[in-house]
């Protein structure tokens, strides 16, 4: 296959799913790592698709007013977002209340604690609240928001805040479109900014999930400033200037090994 025919095959694909990794590109098009590697900076260069950490999205994912669906984000930085939420898992203990957002690392982080009796999670999460029904462990109770349903499965507006202001949970996992120490934690949709709001003020303490691909990203609404954060986990790919900023900010920073 040509250079120009694998490229056409990449940015179809990426324009089809929103997302591709590298090494479902290697897979499939029977090349090494470096050149599929070069053909997204190439189709980066040309304006055509955003290279990220692992692989690509489609370019109408990157404006910060337009939200990825939750399928194409759940392709990108797996390992990364499945190290996170094994090292988030351990600060819960059997019988918490917690919060878990919306998020493709944050279900990461439900797969995770599914297997800890009694918990009870509240979450605006809908594949969340179905992951934890179907295979939670004895004694878990899930607590679904409701609200409008978003492409990122989060159930948002006035009926999720409504009934989260009566709710207080002991520990919250919070995931972020995009983290900045200039804008602090960023999302493209405005609805669900707001509800995000109101899982920060239900918690005692927050716990930020973002993966090292997150940093520098920039959305349309801030819902919550890194100093609002008592534990930030990311990945070992998170740059050593970012890592200094974080640690001005927030409680603590734990790097997790991807």
């Amino acid at each position: 296959m040509l250079a120009s025919q694998r490229r056409s095959v990449i940015l179809e694909l990426v324009e089809e799913s929103g997302a591709v990794k590298v090494s479902d590109l290697v897979e499939r098009l029977g090349v090494s790592d470096m050149t599929i590697r070069r053909d997204i900076e190439r189709l980066s260069t040309d304006g055509l698709l955003e290279r990220v950490h692992g692989g690509a999205l489609a370019l109408g994912d990157t404006r910060s007013s337009e939200e990825p669906g939750f399928s194409a984000k759940s392709l990108l930085q797996r390992a990364q977002k499945q190290a996170i939420a094994r090292a988030a898992a351990q600060r819960v203990e059997v019988g918490a209340a917690i919060g878990i957002s919306a998020g493709t690392t944050t279900y990461e982080l439900a797969r995770a604690v599914k297997d800890i009796p009694k918990l009870t999670v509240v979450t605006n999460s809908v594949p969340v609240a179905q992951l934890l029904h179907e295979s939670g462990a004895p004694g878990q109770t899930v607590v679904l928001t409701g609200g409008v349903r978003t492409p990122s499965d989060a159930l948002v507006g006035p009926v999720a805040v409504s009934s989260l202001r009566s709710l207080h949970v002991d520990l919250l996992f919070l995931g972020a479109h995009g983290v900045d120490d200039r804008t602090g934690l960023t999302t493209p949709n405005l609805v669900e900014s707001e509800t995000n709001r109101a899982l920060v003020s239900s918690a005692r303490h927050v716990c930020l999930l973002a993966d090292s691909s997150k940093w520098g990203t920039v959305g349309l609404s801030t819902f919550a400033d890194l100093g609002d954060i008592d534990l930030f986990v990311t990945d070992d790919a998170f740059p050593e200037r970012a890592r200094a900023a974080v640690r001005e900010a927030v409680g603590s920073l734990e790097i997790a090994e991807a």
